[in-house]
């Protein structure tokens, strides 16, 4: 096996572990974060009724003309946990339980949790 399927099936295979425990709700939505090889993803789902509240993506112009280099920084993550806490906030969400997809707890998933922070949401 090469190394990048590895690494992809090592990734779903936490990701999956984390979904066993990790549900989303009314009250308290999935911020769950994704991660491209150019772009970063943040939806806030209610596992409930199956449905997507809000999201921010990198792909946005408003994000990538506001963030420093590409749209693939670490900037832009933080500024997608920013612009997905603000809409957020609009629907009245203040809660959510933190999805990070089987990704490491590092770089743009961090950034995204702390943009999302920074503009008033609780995990």
């Amino acid at each position: 096996m090469d190394k990048a399927k590895t690494k992809r099936m090592r990734r779903e295979r936490a990701h999956q572990r984390i979904r066993g425990t990790v549900r989303g709700t009314a009250d308290r939505p999935r911020l769950c974060v994704f991660k491209s090889a150019r772009f970063v993803y943040a939806n806030l789902i209610n596992d409930e009724t199956g449905h997507t509240l809000a999201s921010a993506s990198s792909r946005e112009s408003a994000i990538v003309e506001k963030a420093e280099g590409s749209a693939k920084s670490k900037s832009a993550a933080r500024l997608v946990g920013e612009s997905v806490a603000e809409r957020a906030l609009a629907n009245g969400v203040q809660q959510v339980v933190f999805d990070r997809g089987g990704y490491i707890y590092h770089g743009k998933v961090k950034e995204v949790a702390e943009g999302a922070r920074a503009k008033g949401l609780e995990f």
